[in-house]
């Protein structure tokens, strides 16, 4: 019988060996393709896969049997769980309303708003400005409730004086400022990183400290090139992946 082929990882010594297996695994059971055979190598082929003991895969595989993504059976071997959950595509698509259309959906809790200093690594966006206006929401499956990510909008205060809070539950940001605040939007880059989740992240997604997480920083300009807003969102790394779709006109 053909075995499932994991993808390969460079470990990092600074963390757990067995954890770091465990995620990789993990982030390549719930990537995988319908037509992947759903059993595993055996432990020793995949500790040797990994460069890591038997005793530490050992671990790794209780981790994702605990979890529900694989069952382990004496003799027979272990197994991925035919219904385990793979990501939903976020696709970035080359229009504002696609963008809003994809932000819709969830629903949103407005944790906390008010000016804030801009971030270093965000200066470059704002060089006039030493404060923004700051809104932090934590957005939710809408069917299960299921946390799915964390964002924080940095808007020009010009603009900010003029956001509705009560728009901010109903609708995504880019909505609001084009359509609410009449903001006159040109495009939206976006940037994608895989990052670990740091304590607020891994708090607020329900996701283990250090696990996978998708970073994405959205830039909003006008149409003179300025950015209007900056979004840094905390996406849970085991329900998205993002697909780029470029139309050739």
């Amino acid at each position: 019988m053909t075995s499932f082929a994991p993808d390969s990882i460079v470990l990092n010594r600074k963390l757990p060996l067995w954890y770091q297996v465990s995620q990789s695994l993990r982030a390549s059971i719930l990537g995988r393709s319908p037509k992947d055979p759903l059993r595993l190598p055996t432990e020793e082929q995949l500790a040797g896969h990994y460069g890591v003991s038997v005793l530490t895969m050992r671990q790794a595989l209780k981790e994702l049997e605990d979890e529900g993504l694989i069952t382990r059976h004496r003799r027979r071997g272990t197994f991925i769980e035919p219904d385990a959950r793979r990501g939903t595509p976020v696709r970035l698509l080359g229009s504002v309303d696609a963008i809003v259309a994809q932000q819709s959906g969830m629903t949103t809790e407005l944790l906390e708003h008010g000016p804030a200093p801009v971030p270093a690594e965000l200066a470059e966006y704002f060089p006039d400005l030493s404060e923004a206006a700051a809104y932090h929401r934590l957005r939710s499956d809408e069917r299960t409730g299921e946390p799915t990510n964390h964002a924080r909008n940095y808007v020009r205060p010009e603009l900010a004086a003029r956001i509705d809070l009560d728009d901010l539950v109903r609708w995504p940001m880019t909505k609001v400022l084009r359509d609410a605040v009449g903001a006159d939007i040109s495009r939206i880059t976006d940037i994608v990183e895989a990052r670990l989740a740091d304590p607020e992240t891994a708090r607020l997604l329900q996701v283990p400290l250090l696990s996978p997480i998708l970073h994405y920083t959205g830039i909003t300009y006008d149409t003179d090139g300025r950015p209007l807003d900056v979004a840094v969102i905390n996406y849970r790394g085991d329900r998205f992946s993002f697909t780029v779709t470029l139309d050739a006109t």
